[in-house]
């Protein structure tokens, strides 16, 4: 009896002790970060964001480089709503199954430098002027100030031209309550529970937490993300001239990281990054170099997701006037300050470390290339990446997400059903939402967009469900795109060569790009020379995108002559016509 006595006091004890270790464990994060912080007045409060504090031991003892503090955000002032936090309307995508098409383990070479070269094209312009036509998205019942629309200065600007060409002045349809997505003056009070229903984002604080403003602020004093927000409608993410965009670009490459954690899903690594502000924003670490191009041999599904090309989608979809990817802006972050001292997800924390060549590295969790053979690098300890703004929360604007027709099979072997019958379009145009309205349209519109980047991993697309099947496609994640420049990969041109339809207003645009005037790979330069990240693509890239820009014309072309113009362009500039159908 003595020895099972005593044998049981050894088990008790032994369960103990793990338990005092694991707790030992989950309180290093806290600990650590708790002793590095200074000292603070006695009336100052003591939530203060961790950013603020200095570098932790463990990164000072290898000489790795302090930053300055950061200035004192706006967050306070008095044109702010009183709120906790605005974290419940933003969400990047609904999709279960984005980023879920890697089923390759293949191992990727090492990067090399990243190069510097890009086309020279004009600086920067004029102001550009304001749409006459386009109607404010924005309600206020108060009184409103004049801005000025963003834009570049000079009058040597190409895109300030461009914007001023009549083709970038078509009006969408005058709008009504239904083709808004948010209306400011109504009385919808926003569900603040969602919030802590949300996988992506460890949540602490009261349930009852108030998260929205309502008609009682008025609308200039919104934060950039949130006007974003309001701005979308049936037609179009933001409108040409929205002062927004231009000012959540800004937000995005300068306003102080408070909170991070990983996404949920996906074969590669991204991160949630909040703001001060309250915005929300979607990162993507760098993984290749500029001029790394995807070797040949490697199948669409086992490549990198690039932060430049999330970068240069925004500014293509900008130029080509579709307005349907989020805003998307390079940032150079500090892993130390900015990731790790901000982070309460324990299971990025614990994947830091210090490489043998004394930089900050850490790999996270997600399907693949995440360990220590792929881990992200700091030199020492600054990272270069895109952040792409959130879309609205899905509890208060839910997305739809729709199967691409023309999605690839994901199979090293197998081929897709297009990829064999040359009619398969004609099954597509009589399946809903297909069969009707300008859905095929927006297929063609995404098809071209996707072969000037040579995107070939495109298995899903969203749109808002509030507006049904009448309205535009959002064009999300577009890491794979330019990844290679010497090679046009022409099967992404299929839908376009089998449905033979395109709009007008598409079609025009592409021909004014084509001109030596309005040249595509000068707008890119000038539009991604103000990134902070600049530059973003690397030259040979941007030449490609004239190359493959003939090629889609000439395959119009081919349209045109076997079925006929009327047959093949769709004339979406006519008021009557766009007034009786949707765009």
């Amino acid at each position: 009896m003595i020895l099972v006595r005593r044998f049981r006091v050894l088990i008790l004890m032994a369960f103990l002790v793990a338990c005092a270790l694991h707790i030992v464990l989950d309180l290093l994060p806290k600990l650590e970060r708790r002793a590095a912080r200074p000292s603070v007045e006695p009336g100052c409060s003591c939530a203060q964001p961790a950013a603020e504090a200095a570098a932790p031991g463990w990164a000072k003892a290898r000489g790795l480089p302090e930053e300055p503090p950061a200035p004192a955000s706006a967050a306070g002032d008095s044109g702010w709503p009183n709120k906790h936090t605005l974290r419940i309307l933003q969400d990047f995508s609904s999709d279960p199954f984005s980023n879920l098409t890697s089923h390759s383990l293949e191992k990727l070479p090492p990067a090399a430098e990243p190069a510097e070269g890009t086309l020279r094209g004009p600086d920067p312009g004029a102001p550009r002027p304001r749409d006459p036509a386009h109607r404010p998205l924005l309600r206020d019942p108060g009184s409103r100030r004049s801005v000025p629309p963003p834009g570049p200065s000079g009058d040597g600007s190409l895109l300030a031209r461009l914007f001023q060409h009549p083709l970038y002045q078509v009006a969408v349809p005058p709008l009504t309550e239904d083709d808004v997505l948010f209306n400011v003056n109504s009385d919808i009070r926003f569900n603040p529970k969602a919030a802590a229903e949300n996988p992506n984002w460890p949540h602490e604080g009261p349930e009852d937490e108030a998260f929205l403003p309502t008609g009682e602020a008025a609308v200039d004093a919104y934060p950039n993300w949130l006007k974003f927000h309001l701005g979308i409608n049936r037609y179009e993410l933001y409108s040409r001239r929205s002062p927004a965009v231009e000012a959540l670009l800004c937000d995005l490459g300068a306003q102080k990281i408070t909170s991070v954690a990983m996404k949920s899903g996906g074969t590669q690594l991204k991160l949630i990054m909040a703001f001060q502000n309250y915005g929300q924003a979607l990162f993507k670490p760098m993984k290749q170099t500029r001029e790394q191009e995807t070797p040949p041999d490697f199948f669409y599904f086992s490549d990198y997701e690039r932060h430049n090309a999330e970068i240069a989608a925004f500014h293509l979809d900008r130029i080509l006037d579709f307005r349907r990817v989020p805003p998307v802006a390079g940032r150079m972050i500090n892993m130390t300050k900015e990731i790790r001292d901000v982070t309460r997800d324990k299971k990025l924390w614990r994947t830091f470390f210090i490489s043998p060549a004394n930089n900050v590295c850490f790999y996270g969790e997600c399907s693949y290339y995440c360990s220590t053979e792929h881990a992200l690098c700091g030199k020492p300890d600054q990272i270069e990446g895109s952040l792409a703004a959130f879309l609205p929360d899905l509890s208060l604007a839910k997305r739809k997400t729709w199967r691409n027709p023309w999605r690839r099979s994901y199979h090293k072997r197998k081929k897709a059903e297009w990829e064999v019958d040359p009619d398969y379009c004609e099954e597509v145009k009589q399946t809903p939402p297909y069969d009707g309205g300008q859905r095929i349209l927006d297929v063609m519109d995404m098809t071209i967009f996707d072969f000037l980047m040579g995107n070939m991993d495109r298995h899903h697309y969203e749109t808002f469900e509030k507006f049904g099947n009448e309205t535009f496609i959002i064009h999300l994640d577009n890491g794979r795109g330019f990844g290679k420049y010497s090679h046009d990969e022409l099967s992404i041109l299929v839908p376009l060569q089998q449905c033979c339809r395109i709009r007008k207003s598409t079609y025009l645009r592409l021909q004014l790009l084509a001109k030596e005037e309005y040249k595509l790979s000068l707008l890119m330069a000038e539009s991604l020379r103000k990134d902070r990240v600049a530059p973003v693509l690397y030259r040979p890239h941007l030449e490609a995108l004239d190359r493959r820009l003939r090629v889609v014309l000439r395959a119009v072309g081919g349209c045109v002559e076997k079925d006929g113009l009327r047959s093949v362009v769709h004339d979406d500039l006519d008021p009557e016509h766009r007034g009786s159908t949707r765009r």
